[in-house]
């Protein structure tokens, strides 16, 4: 093996450490299922599947260092009860199944959530990685850095008030690209560029960690809450319960912006600093999100709106521009900063949850195509209970 793609278990998202302490606190002995899926059509992996199986057997031999767990531990929502977990934590290989069949991907992950929250990001990182060393051995570095370069002139030409991260972990081309991006980000962009996810770059390069919540934490309370429909109220209570104002973002697409707002009352309103959209369109979510604030009597230029759906910085500028006047506004861009290497579009890869205390469950999206279930039976509930139409969902089973 090469270089090893993971070095650092804080190379991972920070959403996925604040979702974990939630979870320890919580649910620590909640059981669930994850599942692999390439959303990109005629990939083969069959070259790959040995190289994954060492990264990822790697990736299990690591633990956090004194050094990392008190840069942990210096951020002021994380808990001394958390910092003991984690040091002591290592992830299991036990609660993995790799395969591969006929050049698809098969990646099964199954275990306590509190145990294998952190393998999602890793591993997505890794598949992606190991598929680029194959395919791209040689990268015109050229190119790639003129498109950032042109990526950067745009938002330093940007008014003051336009604020983006980087959210490109899970489908980079490298890390060490990744890093390359970040770092260039930091240094050209004091201004518009607020921080990246990724808690191993912010922690060497100064840099601001973002985020707060994924679409798990909302889909496991399908299962862990007292009704179906009351899901996600259990689910923001709880996350309420755990950050007391703190990291107050609330996600809106697991089961649609339409079914969430409904739940969204003046109590969530009023608690949460902002919403993040990560699916359907921008524009459409945004003027939803401002009616139902002025409807309880808020300002919603008091409130953040997050973006983070398949964003290019030009449409990231395209939203701030109409909106601008309207709320505050922040942007997470992805692959199109970390994976703008190659002519070829990148790998559309996630991992998802799809099962929780032994029942299935699911995200409806706001985009066709991005609802993720196992069991079809339970998506149909799923929209009904939520009156929502069900349109373009992967079922697998």
């Amino acid at each position: 093996m090469t270089e090893p793609v993971i070095r650092s278990l804080l190379d991972t998202d920070l959403y996925k450490y604040t979702m974990m302490q939630a979870v320890l606190h919580q649910h620590p002995a909640a059981p669930v299922e994850y599942r692999f899926r390439c959303r990109t059509p005629g990939i083969d992996f069959s070259c790959c599947l040995d190289e994954i199986e060492a990264e990822i057997d790697h990736l299990c031999r690591l633990r956090l260092d004194e050094d990392e767990l008190d840069y942990l531990a210096g951020l002021d929502y994380i808990k001394p009860d958390f910092i003991h977990f984690l040091r002591l934590f290592r992830l299991d290989r036990r609660f993995i199944e790799l395969g591969c069949e006929q050049g698809r991907l098969e990646l099964h992950i199954k275990g306590p959530w509190l145990h294998t929250i952190l393998f999602e990001v890793p591993l997505l990182a890794i598949i992606c990685e190991v598929y680029c060393r194959r395919h791209y051995p040689s990268p015109d570095w050229h190119q790639a850095r003129e498109r950032l370069r042109h990526k950067i002139a745009l938002a330093a030409a940007a008014p003051a008030s336009f604020r983006f991260s980087d959210f490109g972990t899970r489908r980079r081309f490298s890390r060490r690209w990744q890093e390359e991006v970040v770092a260039r980000l930091g240094q050209q962009l004091p201004v518009q560029f607020a921080g990246t996810s990724n808690l191993d770059l912010a922690r060497r390069l100064g840099l601001r960690p973002v985020g707060t919540m994924a679409h798990e934490f909302l889909q496991a309370f399908q299962a862990l809450g007292p009704r179906l429909i009351d899901s996600q109220k259990a689910a923001l209570e709880a996350w309420v319960h755990e950050y007391r104002g703190r990291l107050g973002y609330a996600l809106t697409d697991v089961v649609g912006m339409d079914a969430f707002l409904r739940d969204f009352d003046l109590y969530f309103a009023k608690l949460f600093d902002g919403l993040r959209q990560d699916s359907g369109d921008p524009m459409i979510w945004t003027e939803k999100a401002l009616a139902h604030y002025r409807r309880m009597k808020i300002d919603p230029r008091g409130k953040t709106l997050v973006y983070s759906d398949s964003l290019t910085m030009a449409r990231a500028l395209e939203i701030h521009h109409r909106f601008q006047n309207d709320c505050a506004m922040a942007f997470g861009i992805g692959t199109h900063l970390t994976n703008d290497v190659t002519d070829p579009v990148p790998l559309n890869i996630v991992i998802k949850m799809t099962a929780c205390n032994g029942q299935p469950v699911a995200k409806l999206s706001d985009s066709p195509g991005k609802a993720m279930c196992e069991d079809a039976g339970y998506l149909a509930y799923l929209a009904q209970v939520f009156q929502v139409r069900l349109a373009g969902a992967d079922v697998a089973g």
